[in-house]
């Protein structure tokens, strides 16, 4: 087996914040490279480590990069919101800890060939899992103008979103957009030259924003968590790495909904709900990356890590 030298985002802080049992059982909800199932699994002994991911790519390399922990560790086709499916099939009713890092995995933007850079000329695709039907080409070429302006807007936070989806329409009734090159050229040619000017690319933000639609990842998110909270085992830890303020908000969100008490109006002489909290928040901030982390490895620089414990059982 070749030298493995890949560092996840915040290896160390995850890894902490999962308090990891020799004994118990762990899921690593988006495999990758598996860098945090490397470190998760060595530190089991009779424990157990399910890894999922929607990439069946990331699954085929991990079998050499899990191999000396592979008899402890479980791998899984899915997309990580179906948490509770995959824990049911198992047999298992809850489990030690949750670690879910989000976004789109480094293979995923290294290989070109994926269409997920804006660098690299590649057909349209954006699919995290290659068995789906949806790809960005679809989106860039069949979605209505109102909906591409909503998706840039609000997906990639990008102000010139009516001018781009209006310059994609234009160009599209001339022919189908294929490739990423030429999506990049109409994002620059949709925007003043003040704007291409900027320190980031030009076509950063819609490439993320196309991204986000193609997997549906800010739903996907909201749904992991809410399935992936009730399965914790009491003391189980659930953390979450997001990578820019969309992801996060949601995290943030969800979790202060899970480690919310009594939901009775505030003019209520007694608690009538009989709501209690079923997590507490180890973190109110989100852990952040250290200064050596950040310049090192410069995809970490949006990094935020929050993490839960339950209080409770499943049901």
């Amino acid at each position: 087996m070749e030298a493995y030298t890949h560092c996840p985002v915040l290896l160390n802080e995850a890894i902490e914040a999962l308090r990891i049992r020799p004994d118990g059982v762990y899921l690593d909800g988006t495999l990758g490279r598996a860098g945090h199932s490397r470190e998760i699994a060595s530190r089991l002994t009779e424990g157990r480590l399910i890894c999922v991911d929607r990439d069946q790519e990331a699954l085929d390399a991990a079998a050499e990069r899990l191999e000396p922990w592979i008899d402890r560790v479980t791998l899984i086709h899915r997309n990580f919101d179906q948490v509770a499916g995959i824990l049911d099939e198992l047999g298992l009713r809850g489990v030690d800890g949750m670690l879910f890092d989000l976004g789109v995995s480094s293979p995923q933007l290294d290989d070109g060939s994926r269409g997920f850079s804006y660098l690299t000329d590649a057909p349209l695709d954006m699919r995290m899992d290659r068995n789906q039907g949806l790809t960005a080409a679809d989106v860039v070429n069949t979605w209505d103008r109102t909906r591409l302006r909503d998706i840039l807007s609000r997906y990639g936070e990008e102000r010139y979103a009516p001018q781009i989806a209006a310059a994609i329409v234009r160009r599209r009734e001339k022919a189908p957009i294929r490739t990423t090159t030429e999506l990049v050229d109409i994002i620059r040619s949709a925007m003043p030259p003040r704007a291409l000017r900027e320190k980031q690319h030009p076509a950063k933000r819609s490439f993320q924003a196309i991204r986000i639609a193609v997997n549906d990842e800010l739903a996907c998110v909201e749904r992991m968590i809410r399935a992936a909270v009730p399965r914790l085992n009491r003391g189980g830890r659930l953390v979450v790495i997001s990578f820019h303020s969309l992801e996060d908000r949601i995290v943030k969100t969800e979790l202060a909904a899970f480690a919310r008490g009594c939901i009775c109006p505030p003019d209520f002489p007694v608690c009538v709900c009989g709501r209690t909290p079923d997590i507490r928040l180890i973190n109110r901030k989100p852990v952040l990356p250290s200064e050596e982390e950040a310049a090192s490895n410069p995809r970490s620089r949006s990094a935020k890590l929050r993490c839960a414990e339950a209080l409770k059982d499943p049901a």
